[in-house]
């Protein structure tokens, strides 16, 4: 059922950036956010975005702190 979130990705080791369609990834999410949504009640559903937004916040600062912990000739 989910196998269209893995169609644009790259091969590991591959730049993302380079190579995924921002549009057919953002339909991509609303598609899996409208399947979540309808099979969860108000409460879970209200849970489930509390916890993918810390999720999602917590990877962008892991991101982040990598980058920072980067030689500065290793950054972009």
């Amino acid at each position: 059922m989910l196998e269209f979130l893995f169609v644009a990705y790259p091969e590991q080791g591959d730049n993302m950036s380079n190579s995924c369609d921002p549009l057919a990834l953002t339909t991509a999410i609303n598609t899996l956010a409208v399947a979540i949504a309808e099979t969860l009640s108000d409460d879970d559903l209200s849970l489930t975005a509390a916890m993918l937004t810390q999720l999602g916040d917590t990877l962008a600062t892991i991101a982040v702190q990598r980058d920072v912990c980067k030689d500065p000739s290793e950054r972009v």
